[in-house]
């Protein structure tokens, strides 16, 4: 995406806003029977540590049984940055962009049942609420029966939860796939989650495509993003398997208009005009599905365009200056539109050259059409013949995908410049729920119902 908001979509971009406000605290599941008190948080324990105090083992359960808890559970704001995990959307869509993220995309086992599926999801709301609070899984792990497997992998152990943010997606092929509607979900498909068409210049890897339901994970620690990944798999193991996953770092978009404008891999600003997290009235016309729009359960949810967009860095690290700033149309140290000063100054679009991205992606070229941008970049070692399989992983949020990614997309496709540099690899489209608004609630639970 470019370097404006400029929704982009195929393009070096991405990013995300504030989180929306939570209704409760990420507070915890109820306590294992029998423990005599909540289960301790991590922090907990680094806190309690040096005054000697006994740590009581939580009664044995599964690895979805009772997520740990603190007792009193402390104000997010003392325990480091959590982000709360409860509320009327998810978090992951419009909190402040993290710095670290670990995208997984996942297959359903050929032999899960609804009854399966549904058991993993209501185990991944507990652990999610738990990690995403900075607390252990379970039993933790270095508790528990000694014979038996640690509820928790333990390489978050003693980190906070830095900011870590867990937000779930379903794909088409949840619904149906190969014509067999396998879990009764087919009527419920949204209208909206297309399958998505293929654009000008796609070489999409199949095996870096589709799923049947992701998981995006961010957070300020990769060690945290990793873990929450790892062990929602673990948790999964044998309902669902990770058909394709992606590392991030470096967001490469804000949503958050004080802060510094992040850069992407090519070197330019990107996501100058992004929607902001705290812009309540264009997420709620441009991110959030609104009541009536499909199915009740999609309603304050979002459709979530992932791509992986690999840059051609060698090439674009031998192009002058000069071409490098008008594919973008902004300058590359400041950021500012051609024929301003600042980055933040309203563009003058026909200053820049008609295929320059920031012209063909502003929304004021596409009648007002904007995207919520989430991107990180990537470097995944080499491609075999000395060049760098890096790039950008493009997260991008709106209302219905038909209406903001396609034509934007199809716009870039047919005549941005930055297309010489750039080929889109992988692609996947999901449908993100609302968000769970209380303990004891789940993910996907108004579509199971």
């Amino acid at each position: 995406m470019d370097a404006e908001n400029e929704q982009q979509t195929g393009t070096p971009a991405g990013t995300d806003a504030s989180t929306t406000a939570a209704s409760t605290t990420a507070a915890a599941t109820d306590a294992p029977a029998g423990s005599g008190r909540g289960p301790l948080s991590r922090r907990a324990v680094i806190g309690w540590a040096g005054a000697g105090v006994a740590l009581g083992a939580a009664g044995v359960g599964s690895v979805a049984a009772a997520t740990r808890q603190d007792d009193p559970a402390p104000a997010p704001a003392a325990v480091g940055g959590d982000i709360p995990f409860y509320g009327e959307h998810q978090s992951g869509i419009a909190t402040p962009v993290q710095d670290r993220l670990h995208f997984a995309s996942f297959d359903i086992s050929a032999n899960a049942t609804r009854e399966s599926l549904v058991k993993m999801l209501k185990e991944w709301t507990k652990a999610a609420a738990a990690m995403t609070g900075g607390r252990e899984i379970g039993t933790g792990a270095a508790s528990g029966l000694p014979e038996a497997p640690p509820d928790d992998t333990g390489e978050a152990l003693g980190l906070p939860a830095s900011r870590l943010t867990l937000t779930i997606g379903f794909g088409p092929t949840l619904f149906e796939k190969d014509g067999v509607d396998r879990f009764g979900l087919k009527a419920k498909r949204p209208e909206a989650l297309i399958d998505l068409p293929k654009f000008k210049g796609d070489n999409l890897d199949p095996a870096r495509s589709g799923g049947d339901l992701c998981i995006q994970a961010c957070a300020d620690d990769p060690q945290v993003a990793v873990h929450a990944i790892r062990n929602l798999a673990r948790i999964g193991m044998g309902t669902v398997n990770i058909r394709w996953s992606q590392l991030g770092f470096g967001k490469t978009s804000s949503t958050t208009p004080d802060a510094q404008t992040p850069r992407n891999m090519m070197g330019f600003k990107d996501g100058t005009h992004n929607i902001a997290g705290t812009d309540t009235a264009k997420l709620a016309e441009h991110v959030w599905v609104a009541p009536g729009e499909g199915p009740e359960w999609m309603t304050g949810g979002s459709y979530l365009v992932a791509r992986r967009i690999r840059m051609h860095i060698e090439t674009w690290d031998r192009t002058p200056l000069k071409e490098q700033e008008d594919i973008f149309g902004r300058t590359k140290g400041e950021g500012a539109p051609y024929g301003k000063q600042k980055e933040h100054d309203a563009p003058d679009l026909k200053a820049m050259p008609e295929d320059s991205h920031v012209r063909l992606a502003h929304p004021d070229s596409n009648n007002g059409l904007m995207i919520l941008r989430r991107g990180f970049s990537f470097t995944d070692g080499t491609d075999g013949l000395g060049r760098l399989d890096a790039g950008l992983f493009f997260l991008a949020y709106q209302r219905d995908s038909r209406k903001a990614f396609v034509p934007l997309q199809q716009r870039l496709a047919g005549s941005d410049a930055l297309n010489e540099y750039i080929q889109h690899v992988g692609s996947a489209h999901f449908a993100c729920p609302a968000g769970v608004r209380k303990p004891g609630e789940w993910w996907g639970q108004a579509l199971f119902g």
